[in-house]
């Protein structure tokens, strides 16, 4: 899709070359150029990877603003691109890292995040698809007589999307900001006291050999028991269907997909939405014509170039190039579902304090029951603790 999708940005701006290099492990073919001072342009590399690059040319301050992209024209369009992007994705710690109101990321490729299941199987055994996490437990419970667990889980990575979503659920948009910004006591709070709950009770209801199986070597294992009627739910993103398409599956399968359930009696489910970034380094030399190129991202004809290998862009109206599944899970938040987005604040380094691996790593051991949910907890109010003080 990047090759069409640079021949289409070449054939509009007649003159530019662009010089596309593509790598799974991208931060090992450009890192070394940087170190002798020769930057890219434009950069496709979203937060959360191991090597971390995005995140340390943010804590370097090492990014270009973006911002003024944000009032440009959509190249071959007549209308801005912030009127183009889909609200609510550039009011968020995804894109502003600092926290500043200053974008430094352009967001890129969304997809909603929530529990998968077998819509077939709720067919079969007359099941009702539960709303809140009492029905979860009763559900587990009957499942439970038919040798089916409620949950299965790929890696702990998964736990980011479905911790933010819960905290959300608990605690509301600003509750959620003070935990992104390692505010003092917020994880030892009433509101993260009940994330902390649900999870421990959770593990209760997962699947035996999830834990073994849960590592960058056998995750689709885990994805493979919702195919096998072994799990009920999963929490993933929109690109498991296409992970697992080649794989065997139960008769009747169909995928079904709904947001965590909401934490208090009468609140709404939510959906962590996850997004990738593009951003330009503040040392690239071309970086007009980056900054146009980062417009070109939010085309029409880009779009449609990106939805045909389900890349989908946050922009206005792109459910319309969307078809069979697809559909069903861009259309999360139409149904009731509440949009949480954003993620933790840039810190400087602290030597061996990593936020993900303590809040999100951990729940391995909870499952396993190696470690307690008391434990655990005041394990990340100890990690938020170091963290604050690191924050800039």
């Amino acid at each position: 899709m990047w090759t069409e999708v640079v021949a289409a940005f070449e054939n509009s701006h007649p003159g530019v070359k662009v010089e596309l290099t593509i790598d799974k492990k991208i931060e090992d073919v450009i890192s070394p150029s940087m170190k002798a001072g020769d930057y890219p342009d434009v950069v496709h590399l979203a937060t959360g990877r191991e090597a971390a690059l995005t995140e340390t040319l943010t804590k370097e301050n090492a990014l270009l603003p973006l911002t003024d992209v944000l009032e440009m024209t959509v190249p071959g369009e007549d209308v801005k691109v912030k009127d183009k992007i889909i609200p609510g994705f550039l009011d968020t710690l995804a894109t502003n890292p600092y926290g500043d109101g200053v974008t430094y990321y352009a967001p890129m490729f969304y997809s909603p995040c929530g529990l998968f299941y077998n819509a077939g199987l709720f067919k079969e055994k007359g099941w009702d698809v539960p709303t809140t996490w009492e029905e979860m437990w009763a559900l587990g419970d009957t499942a439970a007589a038919d040798g089916i667990a409620l949950f299965t889980y790929p890696t702990t990575g998964y736990f980011d999307a479905f911790t933010y979503a819960t905290l959300a659920s608990a605690g509301g948009s600003d509750f959620f900001n003070s935990c992104m910004t390692y505010e003092d006591g917020i994880w030892e709070s009433e509101n993260a006291t009940k994330v902390f709950d649900l999870v421990g009770q959770l593990a209760k209801y997962t699947e035996g050999t999830t834990v073994a199986n849960a590592n960058n070597d056998n995750f689709t294992k885990n994805q493979q028991l919702i195919l096998d009627n072994k799990a009920i739910f999963c929490p993933n993103g929109t690109w498991l269907p296409g992970e697992m398409a080649d794989a065997p599956r139960a008769d009747g399968f169909e995928w079904g997909f709904m947001a965590i359930p909401a934490v208090n009696e009468g609140g709404a489910g939510c959906s962590f939405c996850w997004f990738e970034q593009m951003w330009i380094p503040a040392a690239a030399q071309n970086q007009d014509m980056a900054k146009e190129f980062v417009a070109y991202m939010y085309s029409d004809e880009a779009a449609k170039i990106f939805a045909k290998s389900t890349a989908i862009q946050p922009i206005a109206g792109v459910s319309n190039y969307l078809e069979g599944d697809n559909k069903m899970f861009y259309s999360i938040y139409d149904n009731g579902a509440t949009a949480v987005m954003g993620g933790f604040a840039a810190t400087a380094p602290v030597e061996g304090v990593n936020m993900l691996d303590v809040l999100c790593g951990t729940v391995n051991s909870i499952v396993s029951g190696d470690k307690t949910v008391a434990d655990w907890q005041a394990a990340v109010e100890e990690a938020s603790d170091k963290l604050r003080a690191a924050m800039e």
